[in-house]
C-alpha cells in the first residue's frame, strides 16, 4: 500500500506549491502569507513584463489557494493532490476504488453506480469554481442566462435527472443558455455563496440575479423556466397596424429594428435569447405570418410564408437594410447577421460607450479609424443637411470610416471643444473629421471651413478631404481633449431608484418563499422574541392600568390637576423635541481585537465603511468624515470604523492589490513606495461575501470627483505622489486641504447604497496583524 501510494503520488503531477512559493511543509501560515504577497508583487502581470510572468502568477496563486487552506494542504501533504479531488487522485481512484481508514472496498462488488469513472462525464466541461464565477460566469450573466446544477457524490436524485438534464443541457447550449455544473463536494464555498444546501439543485443566474428551480425536473419545465428568467419586454409582437409606429422608434431610440417573421405563433426562445444578448444595440419585433392581421406586413416586403426572415430597417422604414433567410435558423448565422448590423448608417452620439465604439482608439497605422461627424440641430430647420449627410454616408461606407452626428444643444462640451464658438457656425450644421488618439479624450481633427448645407459643392469638398486623408494622416491639424459625453438616454434618478426598490421587493418575495429555512430561523426567532416582548408588555399594563385604576379612584380635582399637568408635561416635551440634537457618528477603531466580529464574522447585508487615516490626520480626517457620512447613519446595515495606516499599512496594501486598476499598488523596489499616501481613502467592506468598494481621496482640481472611478488615475500618480510628500502643510492635522480629501464622499456613499460602484472580490480576509 505504500508503494502504490509513493507512485500515485509521482504520477499526480509535478506541480508542488511548497516549491513554488518558496516554503518548507512545516512553514506557517503566517509564513505562506508572507510568501504568497512578496511573490504576488513581484510577478503581478501589470508590473512584470517577463513573457512567462502571468503563467508564474497563476502558479502562485494556485499554490496559496491550496496552502491557505487547511482541508486542502492536508489532503495535499497526505496524497499529493493539488486539491482538486478532496483526498485521493484519480490514479489512486483507479487503484483503490474506495480507501477510507485504512480498509479497501472494491465498489464493482457492490454495484453502485457511483464511481466517477461509470458515471457520465459530460459535466466536466461545464464545472464551475469560485473565481471562474465571479470572474467571469456573472459579468456574462449579463449577455446571456445560465442554468447551474448542483450536484455531489453518493447523491440517488442526482442519478435520477441525470437523462433529463443531460438532454437539456444540450438543447439549451445550442440555444446560447450558458450551462455550468457545481459539485458541492469539491466547490463548497461557491454552493454555499449560491444558497445551495442540499443537492441536487437547479438555479438560474441573469443579470447577476439567482433564481431557484422549484419544479418537476422535466424537458418542458426547464425551457420555461429559462424563458422566465429572460425580462418580458424583450420582443414586441408587429402587426399591420403597429410596425409603422415600431420602425420609426429608431429616432428616438437611437438603434436599428430587426423584424423575424416565422410560422410558430409563439415568439421562438432563440430569437428571444438573442434579443437579451443584443439588447443595448437593437430592437426586435415579432411577425406570426399564419395571423390574419398581418397580410399587408408580408406582402409590402415580400416575405416567404414557409420561410423564416430576419429583416434589419435602419434610417429607411420603407425597405430593410439587409435580409436573410433560411429554413433552419442557427444561433451561429444569427449572431453573425446582427453583429455587421449593430449600429445605424449615421448613428447619434449619445453616451461615451457609444462613441467609444464607433471611434475606436487608433492601434497602429495600418488600423486608423475616422469619425466623419455632423454637428447640427434638432428640427425641421436642420431636416435637409441631416438627410444629406445620411444620403453621403450610405454612398461613401467603408471600414475605416464611420458617420456619426450630434446634438449641439444636448452635448455643448463636445460642440464648443471642436467649433471653438466660431461665429459662423452659430445656428448652422457643421461637419468635423476626427481620430480618437488615447482613451483620456485626446483627439485630431479637421473642420470643414465652411457650414454643412449638403449641397454638391459641400458633398465634393468632403469627399476630397477623405480622399486625401488616406494617404496623408497629417491632414488632421488640429489637437484637443474631448469631455466625457453626457449620457441622453440614461433613466433618471427617481425612475432607478424605483427599479431598485421592485428588485428588492422581488428578491424579498422570493427569499419568503423559497429560501432555505436553516438561514430563515435566526430571523424568525428574532421576530417572534420582538412581538412576544411588545405584545406582553402592553397586555401587562393594561392589566396593571385597570387594576391600579379599580383600587384607588381618584376626585374630579386630582383628575383635572392630573390632566393639566400632563399637557404641560407634553408641551414642554413637544418643545423639547423640536430643538434639533447635536449631530453624533460612532466611529470605532478597527483593531486585531474587534476585526472579526466587525467585518469577518459581519452580518449577511451588513457592511464596514472604514476610513483610512494616521495619527496625524485623525483629527481633522474624523470630523470631516462624520459630517460627510451623518445623514446615513440612519441606516441599521452601515457601520463606520477608522483605520490606523500607521499600524495596519500591510493589511490595506494586500487589499488594494485586488483593485490594482482602481488603486495601483506601486512596486515595492520603487524609491516612492514608502512615500505613498492611503490617508483619505475609504473602504465599504462586505464581510459575507467577501468583496469591498473603495473610495479615492478628492485632490484639489479634480473637478470629476472621486466616486470609485479608476479613469485617469495612473496618469497621474506620479505627479500627485511627489506633491502629496513635499507639501507637508496640506497633510497638517485640521488644514483645509487634507479636509478636502473627503469631498464628494457623500455622493459615493449615495451610489454605494444604490449599488451602483465597482466591487472587488479577494478569496478570504487576511488577518489584522
Amino acid at each position: 500500500l505504500l508503494l502504490a501510494a509513493l507512485g500515485a503520488q509521482a504520477a499526480a503531477g509535478d506541480f508542488d506549491p511548497y516549491r513554488v512559493l518558496g516554503l518548507g511543509r512545516s512553514s506557517s501560515q503566517a509564513d505562506i502569507k508572507k510568501a504568497y504577497k512578496r511573490l504576488a508583487r513581484e510577478w503581478h502581470p501589470d508590473k512584470n513584463k517577463d513573457p512567462g510572468a502571468e503563467d508564474k502568477f497563476i502558479q502562485i496563486s494556485k499554490a496559496y489557494e491550496i496552502l491557505s487552506n487547511e482541508e486542502k494542504r492536508a489532503n495535499f501533504d497526505r496524497y499529493g493532490d493539488a486539491g482538486e479531488s478532496q483526498g485521493y487522485t484519480q490514479h489512486q481512484h483507479r487503484q483503490f476504488h474506495h480507501f477510507h481508514e485504512g480498509f479497501y472496498f472494491d465498489e464493482s462488488f457492490f454495484h453502485f453506480p457511483f464511481n466517477s469513472e461509470r458515471r457520465d462525464t459530460s459535466d466536466e466541461k461545464y464545472l464551475l469554481h469560485f473565481s471562474h464565477y465571479i470572474n467571469e460566469i456573472v459579468p456574462d450573466s449579463f449577455k446571456k442566462p445560465y442554468l447551474i446544477k448542483i450536484t455531489s457524490d453518493w447523491c440517488f436524485s442526482c442519478i435520477h435527472i441525470e437523462p433529463v438534464w443531460k438532454e437539456v443541457a444540450q438543447e439549451l447550449e445550442a440555444l446560447g443558455v450558458g450551462i455550468g455544473v457545481v459539485h458541492a463536494g469539491y466547490e463548497r464555498r461557491l454552493a454555499h455563496h449560491l444558497g445551495a444546501h442540499s443537492t441536487p439543485s437547479l438555479l438560474g443566474l441573469v443579470n447577476g440575479k439567482i433564481t431557484f428551480f422549484h419544479n418537476a425536473v422535466i424537458r418542458e419545465n426547464l425551457r420555461q423556466f429559462v424563458e422566465n428568467l429572460l425580462p418580458g419586454n424583450l420582443v414586441e409582437k408587429i402587426t399591420d397596424k403597429n410596425y409603422i409606429r415600431f420602425l420609426s422608434n429608431w429616432k428616438k431610440e437611437n438603434k436599428p429594428h430587426v423584424l423575424l417573421f416565422d410560422h410558430m405563433p409563439a415568439v421562438p426562445l432563440l430569437y428571444k435569447l438573442t434579443a437579451f444578448a443584443y439588447r443595448d444595440y437593437l430592437s426586435f419585433g415579432y411577425v406570426y405570418v399564419g395571423l390574419r392581421g398581418a397580410e399587408e406586413l408580408s406582402s409590402q416586403y415580400n416575405i416567404n410564408v414557409y420561410t423564416p426572415t430576419m429583416m434589419i430597417f435602419k434610417e429607411h422604414i420603407d425597405r430593410p437594410a439587409d435580409v436573410v433567410q433560411s429554413r433552419d435558423m442557427k444561433k451561429q448565422l444569427i449572431d453573425d447577421f446582427l453583429s455587421q448590423n449593430k449600429f445605424l448608417m449615421a448613428a447619434r452620439l449619445t453616451n461615451q460607450r457609444l462613441f467609444q465604439e464607433l471611434c475606436p482608439v487608433k492601434k497602429s497605422h495600418r488600423q486608423r479609424k475616422h469619425c466623419v461627424v455632423l454637428l447640427t440641430g434638432e428640427g425641421d430647420k436642420f431636416a435637409e443637411a441631416y438627410e444629406a449627410f445620411l444620403t453621403f454616408a450610405v454612398a461613401n461606407t467603408k471600414d475605416t470610416l464611420k458617420f456619426v452626428h450630434i446634438y449641439n444643444d444636448r452635448q455643448p462640451e463636445f460642440a464648443d471643444a471642436l467649433l471653438m464658438d466660431e461665429e459662423k457656425y452659430r445656428g448652422k450644421s457643421a461637419v468635423v473629421i476626427l481620430e480618437r488618439r488615447n482613451n483620456a479624450g485626446k483627439i485630431a481633427y479637421k473642420n470643414l471651413e465652411e457650414a454643412w448645407r449638403g449641397s454638391k459643392e459641400d458633398n465634393f469638398i468632403l469627399l476630397d478631404l477623405l480622399d486625401q486623408l488616406r494617404t496623408d494622416p497629417s491632414l488632421l491639424s488640429s489637437e484637443t481633449v474631448l469631455a466625457d459625453l453626457n449620457d441622453e438616454l440614461a433613466p433618471m434618478f427617481l425612475i432607478r431608484w424605483l427599479y431598485s426598490v421592485l428588485d428588492y421587493i422581488s428578491d424579498c418575495w422570493d427569499s419568503l418563499f423559497h429560501s432555505n429555512w436553516r438561514e430563515m430561523m435566526p430571523l424568525l426567532s428574532l421576530l417572534f422574541s420582538a412581538l412576544f416582548i411588545l405584545f406582553g408588555t402592553v397586555i401587562i399594563q393594561a392589566f396593571s392600568d385597570s387594576s391600579d385604576t379599580r383600587d384607588s379612584p381618584r376626585s374630579e380635582k386630582e383628575e383635572t390637576a392630573a390632566k393639566a399637568e400632563k399637557n404641560d408635561a407634553s408641551f414642554s416635551k413637544e418643545s423639547n423635541s423640536r430643538i434639533p440634537k447635536k449631530g453624533f457618528v460612532e466611529v470605532t477603531e478597527l483593531t486585531d481585537i474587534n476585526y472579526n466580529s466587525n467585518l469577518v464574522r459581519l452580518r449577511p447585508g451588513h457592511m464596514n465603511v472604514v476610513l483610512i487615516l494616521s495619527n496625524s490626520t485623525k483629527t481633522a480626517l474624523l470630523q470631516k468624515f462624520a459630517l460627510e457620512v451623518y445623514m446615513f447613519t440612519g441606516s441599521s446595515s452601515l457601520h463606520f470604523s477608522f483605520l490606523s495606516l500607521d499600524k495596519h499599512r500591510e493589511w490595506l496594501e494586500y487589499l488594494l492589490e485586488f483593485a490594482q486598476d482602481a488603486a495601483p499598488i506601486p512596486n515595492q523596489y520603487d524609491k516612492h513606495f514608502l512615500e505613498r499616501d492611503y490617508t483619505g481613502y475609504v473602504l465599504a467592506l462586505n464581510g459575507h461575501k467577501k468583496y469591498f468598494c473603495l473610495f479615492k481621496p478628492h485632490r484639489s482640481g479634480d473637478e470629476g470627483g472621486t466616486l470609485g472611478s479608476s479613469e485617469d488615475y495612473d496618469e497621474d500618480y506620479e505627479s500627485s505622489l511627489h506633491t502629496e510628500a513635499r507639501g507637508k502643510s496640506s497633510c497638517s492635522p485640521g488644514s483645509r486641504s487634507l479636509k478636502n480629501k473627503l469631498n464628494k464622499l457623500s455622493f459615493w456613499m449615495e451610489r454605494l447604497l444604490e449599488g451602483s460602484l465597482q466591487r472587488f472580490y479577494i478569496p478570504s480576509w487576511p488577518a489584522l496583524d
